[in-house]
C-alpha cells in the first residue's frame, strides 16, 4: 500500500492529506521516466568512455596484435629487400662482369607502377598508413625479384655460350711479335706524325716489314673489307659477336672477303704502309658495343706476365704515333 502524503495548513494548523489527480499522477510519472532515461544514458556515456566492454577490449586487444604483426611483417619485408639488394649488386658488379654483359639500369629495377591509385581500396581504416605502406613494399619486392630471376636466366643463357665467347674475343696479338721491340705506339693521346698536333690514338700500333702475315685475334665474320688511300688505308673490321669488333689497317693486302667466317689465328691481311701512314705498320683497335676500347687489355692469351709488362712500357715510351 503506498504511503499517504500530507501538507501543513497554517490557516487551520493541521496537515492535510495530499490527493493527486490522475493528469498529475500521468505528469509525475513521465518526469520520472525521462529523467531515469536520462540518468541511465548519462551513466551509460561515462561508463563507455571511462570503461570499455569486454568485446571492446577484446576487439582492441586484436587490433594491437594485428599492428604489431604488421610492424613485423615491415620489418621482414625490409630485411629481405636488403638480401634482394645485395644480390642485384653481385648480379650487376660480379656476374655480369665475369660474363661482359651489361647491368641492368636502376631505372628499370626501380620502376614505379604509375597509374591509378591501386591502394585506394584500403584508405578509410584507423591503420591505413600501416597497411598500404606494407602493401608498396610487398609489391615492390615482389617486382625487383621478377627482374631479378630474369637476370639469372640471362646468365645462364650467358654461362652456356661462355666457351663460344672466350673464342671470339680478341685475346692475342695481331701480328706474331714475341720480342715486343716493334710496338710503336700505345693507347692514349700521342702527337700526330703527319699534324704535329695532340691526337687521342685509338689502339696499338705495331711495326713491321711489309708484308707480315696479319692474325685474326678472335673467331668472328669479316665485316669489312675496305680499300682506300685515306686515313686508315686498306682496312679489315670483324664481327667477333658479344659486341665485339676488332679493327686491322693500313693492309697492303687481304686474304678474306667480306662475310667470311674466321678463326682465332687465321691469316686475314698483311702488314702495309696504306693511308695516313709514314711507316709500314698495323695499327689495330677494338671495339666493345660501338666504342673503342684499350686492345692491351685482350691479349692475355698471347703474353706471358713479363711480356705484358715489358709491350706497356715500351708503348707508353712512345710519344708519336704512326697513323
Amino acid at each position: 500500500m503506498a504511503k499517504a502524503k500530507y501538507r501543513f495548513n497554517p490557516d487551520t494548523l493541521q496537515y492535510d492529506r495530499i490527493e493527486n489527480n490522475f493528469r498529475q499522477k500521468i505528469v509525475r510519472f513521465f518526469i520520472y521516466f525521462f529523467a531515469s532515461i536520462f540518468l541511465a544514458g548519462l551513466y551509460l556515456g561515462v561508463l563507455s568512455h571511462f570503461f570499455d566492454s569486454p568485446k571492446e577490449k577484446k576487439l582492441k586487444r586484436e587490433l594491437s596484435e594485428m599492428r604489431s604483426q604488421y610492424e613485423i611483417m615491415s620489418k621482414r619485408l625490409d630485411q629481405i629487400s636488403a638480401v634482394l639488394e645485395d644480390l642485384q649488386q653481385r648480379d650487376d658488379n660480379l656476374y655480369r662482369t665475369i660474363f661482359e654483359a651489361e647491368p641492368i639500369p636502376s631505372t628499370i629495377r626501380k620502376a614505379g607502377f604509375g597509374g591509378v591509385n591501386k591502394y585506394s581500396d584500403l584508405e578509410g581504416y584507423d591503420n591505413s598508413d600501416i597497411i598500404i605502406e606494407t602493401a608498396k613494399k610487398l609489391d615492390v619486392l615482389t617486382k625487383e625479384a621478377y627482374i631479378q630471376s630474369k637476370s639469372y636466366d640471362e646468365l645462364i643463357k650467358l654461362a652456356n655460350s661462355k666457351e663460344k665467347m672466350l673464342k671470339c674475343i680478341p685475346a692475342i696479338q695481331p701480328i706474331s711479335n714475341k720480342d715486343l721491340r716493334r710496338v710503336a705506339s700505345q693507347w692514349g693521346w700521342r702527337i700526330h706524325p703527319i699534324y704535329k698536333i695532340p691526337k687521342f690514338h685509338y689502339g696499338i700500333d705495331f711495326t713491321a716489314p711489309k708484308g707480315t702475315p696479319v692474325y685474326a685475334t678472335g673467331d668472328g665474320v669479316v665485316k669489312k673489307v675496305i680499300r682506300s688511300r685515306r686515313g686508315y688505308g686498306n682496312e679489315i673490321l670483324i664481327d667477333h659477336g658479344f659486341g665485339y669488333v676488332s679493327v686491322y689497317a693500313h693492309l697492303s693486302g687481304f686474304n678474306v672477303k667480306r662475310w667470311q667466317k674466321v678463326k682465332r689465328g687465321d691469316i686475314i691481311g698483311y702488314v702495309g704502309n696504306t693511308g695516313l701512314s709514314t711507316g709500314p705498320h698495323l695499327h689495330y683497335g677494338v671495339m666493345l658495343r660501338g666504342k673503342y676500347v684499350n686492345p692491351i687489355n685482350y691479349f692475355y692469351n698471347d703474353l706471358t706476365a713479363e711480356e705484358y709488362e715489358k709491350m706497356i712500357e715500351m708503348a707508353n715510351n712512345s710519344g708519336q704515333s704512326l697513323d
